[in-house]
This record gives C-alpha cells, structure tokens and sequence, in this order.
C-alpha cells in the first residue's frame, strides 16, 4: 500500500471510516466513527482508501528513506562489506574435495560460494580489528597481543590469496625479516 498523508479518508471493516491524524514510522494514527483514536500499523490489509489527500504535506520519514541513510552509516563505518572480484580463471568452477576412503563420494562446492565464505571470514576478522583497537578497558600491551594472533590468522590464509583478482584484497601476515 502506498503511503498515506494525514487528512486521508479510510474505512476499515471493524472501525468503520476514519481520517489518518498521524504518519508515524511504522503505524497510522486514525480517528474513526465506530473507534475511536486508534493506531493502526502500516503493514495492516484491513484498511481501504476512501478519499486520498493529495495536498497534505509529507510528514515523517518512510522505511525507504531510513534504508539509505542505514545503508550511508554503515557504509562509512565499514559495517556493509565491499563486492570482492573473484579471479576471473576460477568463475563458474567448483572445489573439489575427496576423502581418503574411495568408498565415500566427493564432495563439489562452487567456487563462488567458497570465496565468499573467505571474504566474510576476512570482513570479520577487519571488525574484530577494528573492536579491539576502540575497546576503552583493553590496555595498549593486550591490544598489541590481540592484533599479533588476528596477524598470524592472516599469515593462515594467504594460501586463499590465489582466489583474489586484486593483490589489494591479498591476506596479509606478519612480514619475515
């Protein structure tokens, strides 16, 4: 159902007619005939449009409007993770893996999926980052020994850096001297 503006003319089969007061986010405030003040949520099928008032001015904000501005936020605090390319050479392929015992069939996972395991792997692994170094309680020493583990965790999955089409979006572990 599309938004209603206040001064719009419903009916609703328990209530009777009514003219919407409020637009809240996620509900209508209605006076109707039969009920009275009522709030009735937005998502409710009951209700039939009567009369539209189109001159009403826009009031509130739509969940549409609060999705951008979500999305904005956490975009620019590195909450929404970025469109990893996969190496071109391993579009549309699959992982093959085979047990010991040839009793036991092989087990093929698209190669996309895979890669996306890994880079949500990695995502998280930039947020634990991320959370260790603003945690107020840690001291500097704890911070520097959790970041040395997450180091040696990135050192373990280098060996998936084939996988990436950007040396950019490589794991990165600690450097040899």
């Amino acid at each position: 159902m599309e938004e209603l503006t206040i001064g719009t003319r419903v009916d609703h089969p328990r209530y009777g007619e009514g003219i919407v007061s409020k637009n809240n986010l996620t509900a209508y405030e209605i006076f109707f005939e039969r009920g009275g003040k009522m709030e009735i949520t937005k998502r409710n099928t009951d209700l039939s449009v009567l009369n539209r008032n189109e001159d009403a001015p826009k009031t509130g904000i739509s969940i549409s409007e609060i999705e951008k501005v979500m999305s904005y936020v956490l975009d620019k605090y590195a909450a929404v993770t970025e469109v990893i390319p996969l190496g071109e050479k391993w579009s549309g392929g699959t992982m093959s893996l085979q047990p010991a015992n040839l009793d036991l069939k092989p087990k093929e996972i698209p190669i996309e999926a895979f890669f996306h395991k890994i880079v949500m792997l990695r995502d998280r692994l930039r947020v634990l980052e991320q959370n260790i170094n603003s945690h107020k309680l840690l001291t500097d020493e704890e911070k520097v020994d959790f970041q040395q583990y997450i180091t040696r965790v990135y050192g373990s999955l280098t060996t998936f850096n084939i996988l990436f089409s950007e040396k950019e979006h490589y794991f990165v572990g600690a450097k040899s001297k």
